[in-house]
C-alpha cells in the first residue's frame, strides 16, 4: 500500500533509483564560523601547543597571512608565514583582548584549479578588550581568503585590508565617570591603532623588519640547498659584483 504523503523526491536505498550522494564540502564561510568557535574555546591556560593546534586545523603548511593598513606615517603591509601565524593570534590576546571573532557580510566565492577564493568586502574583526578599560573594537575592511579544495579546507592565503575601525565604550562606564575629568580624558583616547593593539603591531614590525632582509638567503637555501654560511657568502659576493660592475 503506497503512502500518499510520501516525499516525491524520496528514493529508497533498496530501490533501483537510489544514488549515494557525493561527500559534502564545507562552505568557506562556515570554516570562519568554525574558527570563531575555536577562538571562543580559548582559555587563559592556552599555551603555544594550543595555538599550534589551532593553526594546524585552519591553515595550510605553506600558508601566509597578510595585513594591510595605513598609520600616521604611511601605508603598512606585513606578511608572515605559517610558522609565525600561531604567535600572531596569541599576541592579539596578550595585548588585552578577551574575545575575537570575524563577521562576514555579502562574501563572494570563486573556484579555480584546486583552490576556493572567498572575497568579503564587508568583513569586521570584532575584539573585546578587558584592559586598560572595557572596550569593543570593530575593525572593518576587506578579507580575501584562499582555501585548499580538499577535505580539510584549510587556508592557503589570508589577506585583510583594514579601512577603518571604531572603539565602543558602554554608556554605563561613561556615566559612572562623568564627574571625573581625568578618567574621561583617558576614556577619550584610543586603545588601538587601526584596530590593532600595540603588542600585535610591535610583533609584526619586528618580525618583518628582521626577516625581510633574510628572504633572499632563505630562497637561495631552498633553491640550491646550500648551507647558511655558503648562502651568505654567495649573496655578499653577488652584491659586491653589482657594486663594482660598470653601469
Amino acid at each position: 500500500m503506497s503512502n500518499s504523503t510520501q516525499d516525491p523526491f524520496y528514493s529508497s536505498p533498496f530501490g533501483p533509483f537510489y544514488r549515494r550522494h557525493a561527500p559534502y564540502m564545507v562552505q568557506p564561510e562556515y570554516r570562519i564560523y568554525e574558527m570563531n568557535k575555536r577562538l571562543q574555546a580559548r582559555t587563559e591556560e592556552s599555551d603555544s601547543l594550543w595555538w599550534d593546534a589551532f593553526a594546524t586545523e585552519f591553515f595550510e603548511e605553506d600558508a601566509t597571512l597578510t595585513l594591510s593598513f595605513c598609520l600616521e606615517d604611511g601605508p603598512k603591509r606585513y606578511t608572515i608565514g605559517r610558522t609565525l601565524i600561531p604567535r600572531y593570534f596569541s599576541t592579539v590576546f596578550e595585548g588585552g583582548v578577551t574575545e575575537l571573532h570575524y563577521i562576514l557580510k555579502h562574501s563572494k566565492e570563486s573556484f579555480h584549479n584546486s583552490c576556493i577564493t572567498l572575497d568579503c568586502d564587508q568583513c569586521t574583526m570584532v575584539t573585546q578588550h578587558g584592559k586598560p578599560m572595557f572596550t569593543k573594537v570593530c575593525t572593518e575592511g576587506r578579507l580575501i581568503l584562499e582555501f585548499a579544495f580538499d577535505d580539510l579546507m584549510r587556508i592557503k592565503t589570508w589577506h585583510f585590508t583594514i579601512r577603518q575601525y571604531r572603539e565602543l565604550i558602554p554608556r554605563s562606564i561613561l556615566a559612572m565617570h562623568a564627574q571625573d575629568p581625568q578618567v574621561m580624558e583617558q576614556l577619550s583616547k584610543n586603545i588601538t591603532r587601526m584596530g590593532l593593539t600595540n603588542f600585535t603591531l610591535n610583533y609584526l614590525r619586528q618580525l618583518c623588519v628582521i626577516l625581510e632582509p633574510m628572504q633572499e638567503l632563505m630562497s637561495r637555501h631552498k633553491t640550491y640547498n646550500l648551507s647558511p654560511r655558503d648562502c651568505l657568502k654567495t649573496c655578499l659576493f653577488q652584491k659586491w659584483q653589482r657594486m663594482v660592475a660598470p653601469p
